[in-house]
């Protein structure tokens, strides 16, 4: 599960766990990728964001060569501040089926948003909790409000763990009494990220006429990867690596087993690029259809 809700409002957070400089290039990615640090804007000094994050100067250079060999920073030097690039999303959307994968922070946003140019966008998601969708789903948004983006008809559909099941992760390590305390809180955040996500999607009808559908389903087991399919011509995959690292929840100290989404790398498919990559869309298609309309049942997030 994804352990922390990606900060995309850049207000600085209090009493938080020193984080690495892989940490801070992901945070600074979902703020550039969701469009709050805008094409051409200049980024906060180094030393603003080391105190933000509480790290050294060192790592914040780190994680600024990483947005940088990304093609998301230009500018990084010691003397002033990056700048982000003039069209971060850019490289991204032109990278074909061949292109080396990349966390899904960082690739689902922008082919969330080329899938948006279609007149009836067609979005079904298989995850554990659909965080990394409804931050991708922003970029979109903010086109769609800008006026650069009108697609007619929007159609969503997310599959997701039952409440009633236990889950095989997040997990603590030895434990079990800790089992109920990491189960609610995935709960609260499914819950959470859906209706944000599906507030988010139905707003376009009263604001941009949009003929908009998002539906939810509850699947029986522990999903262990996660599935985009977007407009029935392109899958985006990948796994949910299980890692085991300690965090404070609810004051308790606690040691687990757990997976980070929006860290996972993203594997693209396209239909129409050779016979694998079509095979596998079309099968992950059925796979997902056959879910939705056999094992699955009605999810209430609440």
């Amino acid at each position: 599960m994804d352990p922390e809700h990606a900060s995309v409002n850049g207000r600085k957070r209090s009493q938080r766990p020193r984080k690495s400089h892989r940490e801070v290039a992901d945070e600074l990615r979902t703020r550039i990728t969701s469009g709050v640090l805008r094409p051409g804007q200049r980024m906060p000094t180094q030393a603003k964001l080391a105190d933000e994050f509480g790290v050294e100067r060192g790592a914040v250079r780190q994680a600024l060569r990483i947005l940088q060999s990304e093609h998301l920073l230009t500018n990084v030097s010691k003397g002033s501040p990056a700048t982000v690039a003039p069209n971060p999303g850019r490289s991204l959307l032109t990278a074909g089926p061949g292109a080396a994968p990349q966390p899904t922070m960082v690739s689902l946003a922008p082919r969330t948003a080329a899938a948006f140019a279609a007149p009836h966008v067609e979005i079904d998601a298989l995850c554990l909790t659909s965080v990394s969708l409804t931050l991708a789903i922003g970029e979109p948004l903010r086109q769609i409000h800008a006026g650069r983006l009108k697609p007619a008809k929007v159609d969503v559909r997310v599959l997701l763990p039952s409440r009633d099941i236990e889950l095989a992760f997040p997990a603590p390590v030895g434990d079990a009494s800790a089992a109920g305390l990491l189960r609610r809180r995935w709960l609260a955040q499914r819950n959470a990220q859906g209706q944000v996500l599906r507030h988010n999607l139905l707003a376009l009808r009263a604001t941009h006429g949009i003929d908009v559908r998002v539906s939810f389903r509850a699947l029986p087991f522990t999903p262990p990867v996660k599935l985009y399919l977007l407009n029935g011509t392109e899958a985006l995959f990948a796994y949910y690596t299980l890692t085991r690292r300690e965090r404070e929840i609810e004051h308790e100290h606690l040691e687990m087993y757990d997976a980070e989404g929006t860290r996972s790398m993203l594997f693209a498919f396209e239909q129409g690029a050779g016979l694998r990559d079509t095979t596998f869309v079309e099968q992950s298609h059925l796979w997902f259809n056959a879910l939705w309309e056999t094992i699955s049942s009605e999810l209430q997030l609440t």
